[in-house]
C-alpha cells in the first residue's frame, strides 16, 4: 500500500538549483558562468536596449519620417451584426460597451459599421455611424443618437 511517506517524484522531475560562483568543483566557479572581461562580466552591469558601445545608435541615425497629429481621435469599432447579438432593452452607449468588453477602455470614440444584418431595433448611443450601418439600423426600427 501507498502511503504519503513512502511518495517519491519521477525520475528527472526535480531538478537542482544552478549555484553560481561556488568553487571549482561546482562546475559553476571562476567567472561565474560570466565568461571572461568586458562590460556584462562586471558586477552591476546594466546596459541599456538600443546601446552600441558608444557608437551612434541606429535609431539616433535613420531620419524621423511624417507627421503624427496629437489631435488625432481614435474611434472603437463596433459592427451591426454585433449589435443584434446584444440582448438588451435600454440605449447601448460607450459605458454599456466598455462593460461588456465588446470595445476597450481606451477608445474614446465609438463608430458603428454596417457589417453583418441587424433584424432587432436597437437604441444606439454612439460618436460615429457609417451610412451603411444608419441605413441597416433604421430599416430594423432602430435609432440613433449621435454625441458630439
Amino acid at each position: 500500500m501507498i502511503t504519503l511517506d513512502s511518495l517519491v517524484p519521477f525520475e528527472g522531475a526535480k531538478k537542482k538549483k544552478k549555484r553560481i560562483g561556488r568553487g571549482p568543483g561546482s562546475g559553476h566557479g571562476k567567472t561565474a558562468c560570466r565568461g571572461s572581461k568586458g562590460q556584462k562580466s562586471r558586477s552591476g552591469a546594466s546596459i541599456p536596449a538600443g546601446f552600441q558601445g558608444g557608437q551612434m545608435p541606429i535609431y539616433r541615425q535613420l531620419p524621423k519620417r511624417g507627421f503624427k497629429n496629437p489631435f488625432r481621435k481614435h474611434y472603437g469599432v463596433l459592427n451591426v451584426s454585433t449589435l443584434n447579438a446584444i440582448d438588451y432593452e435600454g440605449t447601448i452607449d460607450i459605458g454599456f460597451l466598455q462593460g461588456k468588453g465588446l470595445i476597450r477602455k481606451r477608445d474614446r470614440f465609438v463608430k458603428v459599421l454596417g457589417d453583418g444584418d441587424i433584424t432587432r431595433a436597437v437604441k444606439i448611443r454612439v460618436h460615429a455611424v457609417s451610412r451603411t450601418a444608419r441605413e441597416k439600423i433604421e430599416k430594423a426600427g432602430g435609432s440613433i443618437e449621435i454625441i458630439d
